[in-house]
């Protein structure tokens, strides 16, 4: 054969060597897979080959062997130097062992291949071995076929709110800023990244690549990966749990300011939220947007879960999940499971953030508490005190306030069966007995030992994760700012702890006293009472968020309150709102909205009322000029 057949039939055969990979599954079962590797341009690439493919390409390989044999023989006897299939010259000589610089990688070699054995926690069948494995990354990543099935099963799925805007943001002209999606678990983070890639047109996907980091890599591994998804042109990089990186908080920049300025689009998702806040306010000070995932108005809870009602809200509210109630329920259940999600979602991801901040050096006075292991257990005990004093501010207000009347009028009147309990009890003392007996339980559940400073930067942090909130309560005769009212984002989880302190008064004996069927009407008029006084936070905190532009707040008299003041300082105007957990109307729900000297009062401190609502969960209805407007009707339309 001529040296021109030869190099023609060169051209026509696979160049390289077969790697053959052994990787154990989950199964404890090793799989063998092959891939056939070569250099082109400088670069190594990787093909994985088909069973049926892999005897004729090993016979392929073995004839290109011998042609280069052929031909580097034939250069020898001439004295000139042999071409290498990669386009290197070298010099050569007939019997050299430096006549065929090798390319294969290093392994062990065996009968011409050479083979890796690789160890994974997941079990791949015939023909899923995933295209990562031939890039050699630091880090778990998907990309192709992998990345597809990882994505598509959500691409059904309704869509929160904020899936517009991390869109906006991959397809958009913007530049040297990443993209921070973060919030507590189970909020919908993951779900939104797996929405817009199984949204992406077929060529930005094959630019697409998922980063799962775990506890074991650093920013170093993961720079080295993003450095290869750089060069073999991936421009979509969504990198999930970012902030196990113990340096991701001081490395963080170089996301922004090498690869991103390059033209990549990069997603940070995560659960330490305020590992993200940090990093905000430091290294991606101003090369960052941020959506946060934490907080679920009502709008979207109904929508995308597609779980009506405020009462369904108020028990389950605050998570997302693709089994709507039942997961939530499993999350809400109890006190046991609402504790481990507090400890899981919240108090372990303060204390992994401040961990990693500045190697752990910004504590603050928090330190004593994290040296003696008892920071998580300091965070639990405050959620726990804040829902606590709810239950109690709760319990105070409607067992001493006319509203127990109120309750006591409706009970008597009840259809089903009528009780006079709520008059036959002596009021003062039964509210102190829960009070004291509530509290004495709580100072017995106490194991860590928190000072006043413990409690306010803890405090700080939470909000900073959009857990909790402050509503302003103003007093209409008090000069100055009045007190805050703090409301969780995350009903569901206030419900709970409320619900199993309210449960625990089984234990009191002058509740015992009482009969069966008492006790639990009992029970569950208190249990209405704190879904009415959640139903005001709610409301509250939804109209603050949706209309930053005006002041929103309560506004207490000596003799009774506007349960929400909407101000527009602009215009000098104000609405006025009550806000009732009841589905009926009943005259004496808007005595306050008439109450002329309120009203003078409150036109005198802040401008002209233009409109008096009843937000109820009843039917919409106008009843001498008093809107009566549905709940949820209201809380959907914001």
């Amino acid at each position: 054969m001529r040296r021109a057949e030869i190099e023609e039939k060169l051209e026509e055969l696979p160049r390289g060597g077969i790697t053959v990979k052994r990787v154990k599954g989950g199964n404890g079962k090793y799989y063998e897979y092959h891939f056939l590797q070569w250099t082109e341009g400088g670069k190594q690439k990787s093909r994985r080959l088909r069973p049926e493919e892999i005897e004729t390409v090993k016979a392929q390989l073995e004839e290109r062997k011998k042609l280069e044999l052929t031909l580097a023989v034939a250069g020898a006897s001439q004295g000139s130097l042999g071409v290498h299939p990669t386009g290197k010259r070298h010099g050569s000589q007939a019997g050299s062992s430096n006549v065929y610089p090798t390319e294969y990688p290093r392994g062990r070699r065996t009968g011409g291949l050479t083979e890796y054995v690789a160890e994974r926690e997941e079990s791949y069948p015939a023909w899923h071995l995933p295209e990562e494995e031939a890039f050699g990354f630091r880090t778990e990543i998907r990309i192709g076929q992998r990345l597809k099935t990882f994505a598509v099963h959500s691409k059904k799925l309704k869509k929160r709110e904020g899936f517009a805007r991390l869109r906006d943001y991959l397809y958009g002209d913007e530049y040297n800023r990443v993209f921070i999606l973060y919030g507590l678990r189970r909020t919908g983070k993951t779900t939104l990244i797996e929405q817009v890639i199984a949204d992406m047109s077929d060529d930005d996907f094959k630019s697409a690549a998922y980063i799962q980091v775990t506890a074991k890599n650093s920013i170093a591994d993961l720079n080295s990966d993003m450095k290869l998804l750089e060069t073999n042109g991936y421009k979509y990089i969504f990198i999930d749990e970012v902030t196990m990186l113990q340096d991701f908080i001081e490395g963080a920049a170089l996301l922004s300011d090498i690869y991103a300025a390059a033209g990549a689009k990069i997603v940070l998702s995560g659960t330490d939220s305020l590992g993200f806040w940090i990093t905000k306010s430091n290294e991606l000070y101003d090369r960052c947007r941020l959506l946060h995932t934490t907080f679920i108005p009502y709008r979207e809870f109904a929508g995308v879960l597609g779980i009506n009602g405020i009462d369904n809200y108020i028990r389950y509210g605050g998570t997302m999940s693709l089994g709507g109630t039942h997961y939530n329920e499993w999350v809400f259940a109890d006190k046991k499971s609402t504790d481990e999600y507090i400890d899981s979602a919240i108090a372990r991801n303060i204390q992994h953030s401040l961990k990693n901040y500045r190697y752990g050096g910004h504590f603050r006075h928090l330190y004593s508490l994290y040296e003696k292991n008892e920071m998580t257990g300091a965070i639990n005990r405050i959620v726990e005190d804040m829902n606590h004093r709810f239950t109690i501010d709760v319990l105070e207000r409607e067992f001493r306030s006319n509203d127990l009347r109120i309750s006591a009028n409706n009970l008597r009147k009840d259809r089903l069966g009528p009780t006079t309990i709520l008059d036959d009890i002596d009021v003062d003392s039964f509210t102190k007995r829960l009070r004291e007996f509530l509290e004495i339980k709580n100072k017995e559940e106490r194991t860590v030992g928190i000072d006043e400073i413990h409690v306010a930067q803890i405090k700080e942090y939470l909000e900073a994760l959009d857990l909790t909130a402050e509503i302003d309560v103003t007093d209409s005769e008090a000069a100055g700012p009045g007190r805050k009212r703090t409301v969780f984002t995350q009903p569901g989880l206030r419900y709970s702890q409320a619900k199993s302190f309210i449960e625990s008064l089984s234990e009191d004996p002058l509740f015992k006293a009482l009969g069966a069927e008492e006790r639990k009407r009992v029970t569950e008029r208190v249990l209405s009472e704190i879904k009415g006084r959640m139903a005001e936070d709610i409301i509250l905190l939804e109209t603050k968020l949706a209309r930053p532009e005006y002041n929103v707040f309560k506004l207490q008299f000596p003799d009774g309150e506007f349960d929400m003041v909407i101000e527009d300082p602009r215009k000098t105007e104000i609405e006025i709102y009550e806000i009732k957990y009841s589905k009926e109307r009943v005259a004496d729900q808007a005595r306050h909205l008439k109450d002329a000297k309120k009203c003078e009062t409150a036109e005198f401190l802040y401008g002209k009322i233009t409109g008096k609502t009843v937000l109820y969960r009843g039917e919409n209805a106008e009843i001498d000029g008093i809107l009566y407007r549905n709940i949820e009707d209201y809380l959907l339309a914001l």
